[in-house]
């Protein structure tokens, strides 16, 4: 059973919708205003509106920019300039976001990530650092370097600055859908869904979505704290956090109303959906939360305004050459 999730506490939330609002005049000269695509409920098989939000669109290939400037914009910034770990596309977006400000920057990532997330960074202009075999193994490699050159540390998702700032694309998504119920949100460390349930604050139901083989928040919620898990997914490079950030975890636990897991295999088939039924190319990360309504994992209740985030499109284009070929019932979105 999914680890319910609802708010009860009056405590003020660590980040808060007038943090999100200042993020967002902060940033909003350097990011996209990315597009919200309207379904029919019947072009997947269920009787309720829904509203895909592109941030895939977004510089870099997805969501990560808004936390990067956020980041950038908002602290003192030292001549030895930045440095992040990523799955790839926190790095990429951090290359992309400093290479625009004039700061130099130094990703570490696994050797997990994908080339197409590889190559951003790398056309970006930062210096790359390859090595280990998860995310942990980048992080603890991009701390060494901290300390020895002085750089500052932009964390993928466990700080204030880059909740505040992944926070906006719901800002944007509410004024664009201002009548959204819930919306589904895959979940790695944790730092862009804190940011939409620290917006929403309850008045929309906020679902998290984690693939079975890396479910950092899922089991924080049952074990009411964060643990350490192995990470062993389609979406690791994007969903593989060990351990969801405690900041997230002390928005989530207040804020998510449901935690949800979904198979590899149904990550694959939303990718499937995406690109043959609407010609979007979602890397396995961006496509996880689509994965949940049409597995079945999750069922709206009649009527529901559902929001969908596709939040990255990282992925390598002769890989969707590989995803499943669409059936008949596949087109007819049942």
């Amino acid at each position: 059973m999914a680890p319910d999730c609802t708010a009860t506490e009056p405590k003020s939330l660590p980040v808060t919708p007038e943090a999100i609002r200042e993020a967002y005049g902060r940033i909003a000269p350097h990011v996209r205003r990315t597009p919200v695509m309207d379904l029919a409920g019947n072009e997947l098989g269920h009787d309720v509106p829904l509203s895909l939000k592109l941030e895939l669109f977004q510089h870099a290939g997805s969501f990560k920019p808004r936390g990067a400037f956020n980041n950038l914009l908002s602290r003192e910034v030292p001549r030895s300039g930045v440095a992040a770990a990523s799955g790839g596309n926190h790095g990429a977006a951090v290359a992309y976001a400093a290479h625009q400000l004039g700061y130099p920057a130094d990703i570490f990532v696994p050797e997990i990530s994908s080339p197409a997330k590889i190559a951003k960074i790398r056309a970006a202009g930062a210096e790359l650092h390859v090595g280990g075999d998860r995310y942990a193994d980048a992080l603890a490699a991009c701390e060494t370097h901290q300390a020895e050159s002085g750089a500052i540390g932009i964390h993928a998702y466990d700080a204030l600055e880059t909740v505040a700032g992944q926070g906006t694309l719901s800002l944007e998504w509410e004024e664009q859908v201002p009548d959204l119920d819930s919306v589904l949100i895959a979940v790695g460390g944790g730092g862009l869904i804190s940011g939409v349930a620290a917006w929403f604050s309850g008045r929309v139901k906020v679902i998290a979505v984690e693939p079975q083989g890396s479910r950092a928040l899922h089991a924080a919620l049952e074990a009411e704290a964060p643990v350490d898990v192995s990470v062993e997914s389609l979406a690791a490079d994007s969903l593989g956090a060990r351990s969801i950030g405690q900041l997230n975890f002390e928005i989530c636990r207040r804020h998510v109303a449901q935690s949800l897991l979904v198979e590899d295999s149904a990550i694959e088939t939303a990718m499937a959906w995406l690109w043959h039924r609407l010609q979007i190319a979602a890397e396995p990360g961006g496509a996880t939360a689509l994965a949940a309504l049409l597995s079945g994992v999750y069922r709206p209740r009649p009527g529901e305004r559902v929001g969908i985030l596709v939040c990255g499109g990282n992925v390598a284009p002769e890989s969707l050459a590989t995803l499943p070929h669409a059936s008949e019932e596949f087109h007819s979105g049942r």
